[in-house]
């Protein structure tokens, strides 16, 4: 087919012509794919984004009552790509008690790349303001903590971060969900979450997200999104958006289920400790009252013994699964320090009390008295 001069040449498709459009940029013009025509509008390419992504992000921006959400292929990915906002030499404050996965990436793979880490117990407010150097770029920190629970301050926090400069406030929300906090209204810059766990809720996904009110931030982690990649499949975004809308009635079951779990725990003679943010005896109870709408179902307890008891409590549980993972609605045990925690260095470990006898429960939506039944006969199984 002969062209005139000056007109834009087509793409023919199975014998039909189709006007050759140039794709936009990310920041909305034109790239310069073809010489003049204007810029397509609407989706392109999936990992661009794509309409079953497009209405997650929206959802959990609700839920978080963040004006921005993002969606990637896991959480180590998404907290892969919060530290891609940074350059070499600048300084990470880790809270210390974090999960492993977190711990392992930033003390063996950001300090390859020139990266600063320091882990220090962010729920003592001196200690982080302590830690803070010129270099500060980014404080991570959980809220309860995995395994040990404990519970950050996100408002005292974020005012002693945003003391000192740019530095940009990570809360990661996976062990409360969005149901029973909301960091970013307590002056986090951007909520993480493992959508793995409790905002899924089906073991059926892998997915992170995270949530942002800073349009700067929104728009440096899109383009860090799209250019890494590290996105879900539209298939898993429809599945999560699938467990959110059960999100409420999920999380008050977890919250019933393990209350009544802790309370028995406390209660037993063949058990030590029981680290629960609902109960009473948690040392910090009153600020989970005043920060948080309930608690999850994860428990963090002491077996009397050592480890062949606590081997021999896990092998026995038969409600209970022995698995690594947590939020879902079956009930899950593992042992930290030789599953989730293993590759933290063991000096760390024993300074943050993850000995051989800590045991730590996802409690899960089964009938209640099945669960403690199922516990108790384990422990007694595990002191013959």
């Amino acid at each position: 087919m002969r062209r005139r001069a000056g007109t834009r040449p087509a793409v023919r498709s199975l014998g039909i012509e189709v006007p050759c459009f140039q794709r936009a940029s990310r920041d909305g013009k034109p790239t310069g794919l073809c010489s003049e025509p204007p810029a397509v509008q609407g989706f392109v390419y999936s990992r661009d984004g794509n309409p079953t992504r497009n209405i997650l992000e929206k959802v959990v921006a609700a839920l978080d009552g963040a004006k921005y959400s993002l969606a990637f292929s896991s959480g180590s990915a998404a907290s892969m790509t919060i530290t891609h906002l940074l350059k070499a030499g600048d300084h990470i404050i880790c809270m210390d008690d974090v999960y492993g996965g977190t711990n392992e990436y930033f003390r063996k793979v950001a300090v390859k790349f020139g990266l600063k880490i320091s882990f220090v117990d962010c729920s003592k407010t001196k200690l982080l303001e302590a830690a803070i150097t010129p270099e500060t770029k980014l404080v991570w920190v959980e809220t309860p903590t995995n395994p040990g629970l404990k519970i950050i301050d996100i408002e005292a926090c974020a005012h002693i971060v945003h003391k000192h400069g740019d530095i940009i406030l990570v809360v990661d929300n996976t062990f409360m969900s969005a149901y029973f906090q909301r960091p970013l209204a307590l002056g986090a810059d951007i909520c993480m979450y493992s959508a793995t766990k409790y905002m899924n809720g089906h073991t059926d996904v892998v997915m992170g997200l995270l949530s942002t009110n800073s349009e700067d931030l929104h728009n440096r982690l899109r383009f860090l999104q799209i250019s890494i990649g590290a996105v879900p499949s539209p298939m898993d975004c429809y599945l999560c958006n699938r467990g959110l809308k059960t999100l409420q009635i999920r999380m008050e079951k977890h919250f019933k289920n393990g209350m009544a779990v802790a309370q028995f725990l406390e209660s037993h003679p063949l058990v030590e400790k029981v680290i629960y943010p609902g109960l009473p005896s948690h040392p910090q109870h009153e600020l989970v009252k005043r920060q948080c709408t309930g608690c999850p179902g994860m428990i963090t307890f002491y077996i009397k013994g050592a480890l062949q008891q606590a081997e021999a409590f896990l092998q026995n549980l038969k409600l209970f699964t022995l698995a690594e993972s947590l939020g879902g609605f079956e009930s899950l045990a593992e042992l930290p320090a030789m599953m989730t925690h293993a590759s933290v260095p063991e000096n760390d470990r024993a300074s943050l009390g993850i000995s051989d006898t800590l045991i730590r429960l996802s409690v899960g939506l089964e009938d209640e008295s099945d669960l403690l039944e199922d516990l108790d006969q384990a422990l007694k199984a595990a002191h013959p």
